[in-house]
């Protein structure tokens, strides 16, 4: 159980330096056991964005078969600033984490870890916080420069701060754009390149977060569906 705990009511001087504060918390080499559960974590807004929808789906590993799902909706209370993003939407997917049945061993956030101006992404923020293991990919780059990796699948290029290595620009598949992987929490970033290609199947995404995205932006009559068979020891649906 982690020892991080805070307010989130806070202002974005104070956001700002509580990732500053917490920043040198964060394990950047690998501390994670056996990995049989992967989980994604996604977040959507309803009401013009007054509610925060957080979906988490944990998958077998490394089958990638989905087994368990949660939902949280919150009030939105944060604005949104670029390098805050995890004060506006960690708290629902804190709560939906904390309605799982299976507890996931690694979580793959669709967002940033220490691909981040402070080093102290969502993804890092999270794994901090909930003490698990995380893997930053994003569908952009926050900061940082890159030479373009290769066209094929599974390769990869640094992605550098002012000459501090920061993450990785991975291609998922052959011929698309890459996504962009940094260290979250108790990952290293070559162990974080291996989890990510092992939870990609034939998409540019990880399955976790397609399965995520799936459960943010669908109407809530599917979702609880996907839940009720779940529940019930049954499969989900197909991919």
């Amino acid at each position: 159980m982690s020892t991080v705990q805070h307010r989130w009511d806070l202002t974005p001087h104070e956001a700002i330096a509580l990732q500053n504060a917490l920043r040198g918390r964060i394990v950047t080499g690998d501390r994670l056991g056996l990995v049989k559960h992967v989980a994604g974590v996604d977040v959507g807004f309803e009401d013009a964005g007054k509610i925060a929808r957080a979906a988490v789906a944990v998958l077998s590993f490394p089958a990638l078969e989905i087994v368990d799902c949660a939902i949280a909706r919150m009030p939105t209370r944060f604005p949104y600033i670029p390098g805050l993003l995890s004060f506006r939407e960690a708290p629902a997917v804190l709560a939906a984490l904390s309605a799982l049945r299976v507890r996931p061993d690694l979580i793959l956030v669709d967002g940033q870890g220490m691909a981040h101006p402070r080093r102290f992404g969502i993804a890092s923020h999270l794994g901090l916080v909930a003490d698990i293991p995380t893997i930053g990919v994003a569908k952009s780059r926050l900061i940082g420069e890159y030479r373009e990796p290769a066209q094929r699948r599974g390769a990869s290029a640094v992605l550098k701060d002012k000459k501090e290595t920061i993450g990785a620009v991975l291609r998922t598949q052959t011929n698309v754009n890459p996504v962009y992987v940094s260290v979250g929490h108790r990952v290293s970033l070559k162990t974080a390149l291996r989890y990510v290609m092992k939870c990609v199947t034939k998409y540019r995404l990880p399955e976790t977060t397609r399965w995520a995205h799936r459960l943010a932006s669908s109407p809530a009559r599917e979702v609880e569906a996907i839940h009720r068979r779940l529940r019930a020891g049954g499969e989900a649906v197909a991919k």
